[in-house]
């Protein structure tokens, strides 16, 4: 039997800070970050790629925004789902093409993907979730002064718009998601955490404008295919506590009750490394064997235990 692998991409490594974000280079950013997504498919892994889209959804939002004026306006849960399919393409063909230049006769496909939240989860009543790029304090409060939106301080990056982010219950394609995987299909699902909706009372579904935390659905989803591993990419190599200060510490393997003691003392803010840690304990708890957080230029490395941090029970 072939492992399963469920590997969630940041959409800030899509989209990268400083940069511009127009296609060009998300598409260059985007084949960059294959060479892990290729150690895993050499170690023949069946693969489900999600991914974030905080920078992305953020940006089209405020261009439905600025144009409501001219265009009919486009509710939050429809950027998430256009997010989903614009990255998803993106994704989807820069590995079919290098498969096709490695030798690989495997089909990709990418999953419009629903998630089920509740629509009673308290993050409709305090937004929690930062999208959209990074301002200074003087132009966050110009754009919360303006157009009445909640701007916050991001994780001492700088202050961006903050939306609803319910906790995902449910993906609901993971059948379908199942099936092709049986089939050796790569599959991308849960674009920018999935599209959040809820169930009516008569059993069908509704969609919310809110967006879902790529980390946790991913660990849901991993759950449900009973993954052998999630792997998490990330902006740094190793998971740490007293990040950016000369107290910094690395790891190399974390057990979740360290991870927990950790995370209540403050080491892993909510913008960032947070929602990454609970997802992982999340997964573990509920019967998951290896969760590995690490950056996308060392996934060989972290595969050989020679990088990355591991998340043991």
């Amino acid at each position: 039997m072939k492992k399963t692998a469920v590997v969630a991409l940041g959409g800030n490594a899509i989209t990268q800070k400083g940069e511009e974000g127009n296609i060009a280079q998300q598409f260059s950013n985007t084949r960059k970050t294959l060479n892990g997504i290729m150690e895993l498919i050499r170690r023949e892994y069946r693969l489900v790629i999600t991914h974030g889209n905080g920078p992305q959804v953020g940006n089209l939002f405020l261009m439905v925004e600025a144009t409501r004026d001219l265009v009919p306006s486009v509710p939050l849960g429809i950027c998430v789902a256009d997010t989903q399919g614009q990255m998803g393409y993106m994704i989807q063909q820069s590995l079919q093409n290098r498969l096709i230049r490695e030798g690989y006769s495997f089909q990709v496909m990418s999953l419009v993907t629903q998630v089920l939240v509740n629509r009673n989860d308290p993050s409709f009543v305090t937004p929690t979730k930062p999208i959209g790029p990074f301002y200074s304090a003087e132009e966050g409060q110009r754009i919360q002064q303006e157009r009445g939106w909640k701007v916050v301080e991001d994780s001492g990056r700088g202050y961006r718009l903050v939306v609803p982010s319910p906790m995902p219950q449910q993906i609901l394609e993971t059948d379908v998601i199942k099936m092709l995987l049986e089939d050796d299909v790569i599959v991308i699902a849960c674009g920018g955490g999935g599209i959040p909706v809820v169930v009516e009372q008569d059993g069908t579904y509704s969609g919310v404008d809110a967006v879902v935390d790529k980390d946790f659905a991913s660990s849901v989803l991993a759950q449900d295919l009973q993954a052998d591993l999630l792997l998490i990419l990330t902006g740094v190599n190793q998971v740490a506590i007293n990040f950016n200060t000369p107290e910094q510490k690395t790891f190399a393997q974390l057990r979740v009750e360290e991870a927990q003691a950790y995370l209540e003392q403050g080491h892993f803010p909510p913008g960032s490394m947070g929602p990454k840690i609970r997802a992982a304990m999340d997964f573990l708890h509920h019967g998951g064997q290896e969760v590995m957080i690490t950056s996308i230029e060392r996934v060989g490395a972290a595969l050989e235990g020679q990088d990355g941090t591991r998340i043991v029970t």
